[in-house]
């Protein structure tokens, strides 16, 4: 039994490494790089959700507001073409006065300086040869003190008893021309109701 030694396990923690001898990953590392990993993915995914799903709500927004907004604008042009039939349904019957009394007067005292402006022009190429004025009893007088006014413009009036208070004829050596201021008045009497009349039609129907 002499001579054989006895060789015991040693528990002891092993020193440190020798400078140059290779090391391999520390225990747990890679588990802490793959749950870093995930947790950054997560991370990503979430934000991405919570990006999209704030587009949505933000376009989701502007869509009921444009909605609105047009609801709105299509209220109030209701409300302002309603009130603006009910002015001129109201204002009707002053502008059918006026186009149908007041202008045809105003007509009747204009014919004489009507008729001495547009025979003004003409006055050297009427020298020597009268203007023959057509005029109906009733205006006769107010163009006659028109013309008289002109001492330049030779002219010979007669009468016309198939013309208008507003109409009169002058006729040259040349031609002839027409001042009617009665068509004057009765197309403006009649732009009038055709701008009246189917304002009036929508108003008694929204009314």
């Amino acid at each position: 039994m002499t001579g054989m030694r006895l060789r015991l396990e040693t528990f002891d923690a092993p020193g440190p490494a020798a400078p140059g001898a290779a090391r391999g990953p520390a225990p747990g590392a890679e588990a802490e790089g793959a749950s870093e990993e995930a947790r950054l993915e997560s991370f990503e995914a979430g934000y991405k959700a919570g990006w999209e799903d704030a587009v949505a709500a933000a376009e989701e927004d502007q869509g009921r507001l444009r909605a609105d907004l047009a609801r709105n604008l299509q209220a109030l042009s209701f409300t302002y073409h309603e009130a603006r039939g009910h002015v001129l349904q109201s204002l009707a019957p002053l502008l059918r006065e006026t186009v149908g009394r007041v202008l045809p007067a105003l007509a009747r005292g204009a014919i004489g300086a009507v008729v001495a402006e547009t025979l003004r022009p003409f006055a050297e190429r009427c020298a020597g040869a009268p203007v023959t004025v057509l005029a109906c009893p009733a205006s006769r007088p107010a163009v006659e003190a028109a013309l008289a006014l002109e001492p330049g413009l030779p002219f010979a009036i007669e009468e016309e008893p198939t013309l208008g208070a507003g109409q009169v004829y002058l006729r040259f050596r040349d031609g002839e021309t027409l001042v009617d201021l009665d068509g004057a008045t009765a197309a403006i009497a009649a732009a009038l109701e055709d701008y009246l009349h189917p304002r009036e039609e929508a108003s008694r129907r929204h009314g």
